[in-house]
């Protein structure tokens, strides 16, 4: 069976319908959906209670090759009585409705993309098309370009003058007409993301998962430019929970050695007082980016690693901020931004609305 048969096999398997278009609705707490808008998690029952545990109603997951979409898939299916797969708004409330939870499902970069043309010294935009075509069918709906470093299509933030390149404005067309939802800032470069938003008029772009580079400028953090003009476009930034990211830098590293001390809750909180003074609340989200039940299966070396240098992740096991080191601690950060005077609708929107908004301008509902 080759990828599209698969793809075709598996959306039938689990019921990836397109949906008609749903009408915007205003977001009162009672009908609060609370989205975790990305999550690296190794997702079993373990994962499941402590979403629950959270009050947390959708998880953006994380997903890379084929492999890992059918693994999810067969997962979901043992566990159909309390989370299902989703791909639109209106599946997202109907699982609410239910009392279950939704997946949806994102890719932080292209590479799976570039991995297609290298044995075909002339690869054409037609293999990597049907590639996403693909992963579309599979149930993808959120696209990244780069992870840290350059590839084809544009510069990683670790290359952050890299211009999005001819090929990555052929990557950005076929995310749009496909109406995925183009995710950008974080992982990739400044100037890739700053092309890639001004070839996205009318449309909504996301940076999932980030921290604030003028408050800590961790190479993995993301500028006020890029934020403004995610902004202008509609789009959403979400919030990570990366302990290295609000503290280690630059200009820390070398102080604090292989290892950075936790950040605090209020070091975290902080970042959402920054971005919502300079955005304003209609643009952010939660975007932990947890990476619970990895173990020992993420040890970074630092020194030898490609994709995160000294100055961007401190050496072993990855550390969330303290009190918020998974998805169950949700209500600590709540509390948080309510004692520092964050109203009921300002959590609506971070917490939920805002991703509802643009996944529905995305997606189409």
């Amino acid at each position: 069976m080759d990828r599209r048969d698969f793809a075709r096999a598996t959306a039938a398997t689990i019921g990836l319908a397109a949906a008609p278009r749903m009408h915007s609705r205003p977001h009162s707490q009672a009908e609060r959906i609370v989205i975790d808008g990305l999550d690296t998690s190794i997702v079993n029952e373990g994962f499941l209670d402590l979403v629950a545990t959270g009050g947390v109603d959708c998880v953006h997951k994380s997903l890379d090759s084929v492999p890992t979409y059918a693994a999810i898939y067969a997962f979901l299916h043992t566990q159909r009585h309390r989370a299902v797969p989703a791909v639109s708004v209106r599946e997202i409330r109907e699982a609410k409705a239910q009392g279950k939870r939704s997946f949806i499902f994102g890719v932080q970069h292209a590479n799976l993309l570039e991995a297609m043309i290298p044995k075909n010294p002339l690869g054409t935009y037609d293999t990597m098309s049907a590639g996403l075509q693909t992963y579309y069918d599979l149930g993808l709906r959120i696209h990244g370009i780069c992870y840290n470093v350059a590839n084809i299509f544009g510069g990683g933030c670790l290359d952050p003058a890299v211009p999005l390149t001819r090929a990555g404005h052929w990557l950005v067309e076929e995310i749009h007409k496909r109406r995925m939802l183009l995710d950008v800032g974080g992982h990739s470069g400044e100037q890739t993301s700053l092309d890639a938003l001004t070839m996205s008029s009318g449309v909504p772009v996301v940076c999932t998962h980030t921290n604030v580079a003028a408050i800590n400028p961790n190479p993995r953090a993301t500028t006020d430019r890029v934020f403004e003009a995610i902004a202008r476009s509609g789009g959403v930034v979400g919030v990570t929970a990366i302990s290295d990211f609000h503290v280690r830098s630059i200009k820390t590293y070398k102080a604090h050695g292989p290892v950075s001390p936790q950040a605090t809750l209020d070091v975290h909180l902080d970042q959402y007082d920054y971005l919502k003074k300079l955005i304003g609340v209609d643009h952010m989200g939660l975007g932990p980016d947890f990476v619970w039940g990895w173990g020992e299966t993420f040890n970074m070396q630092a020194e030898s690693s490609v994709t995160f240098p000294p100055e961007a992740l401190s050496n072993g096991p990855a550390v969330t901020v303290k009190d918020y080191e998974n998805i169950s601690k949700l209500p600590n950060l709540i509390a948080g931004l309510k004692r520092r005077g964050w109203s009921e609708p300002d959590l609506d929107k971070l917490l939920g609305g805002n991703w509802l908004r643009v996944y529905e301008k995305a997606w189409g509902g």
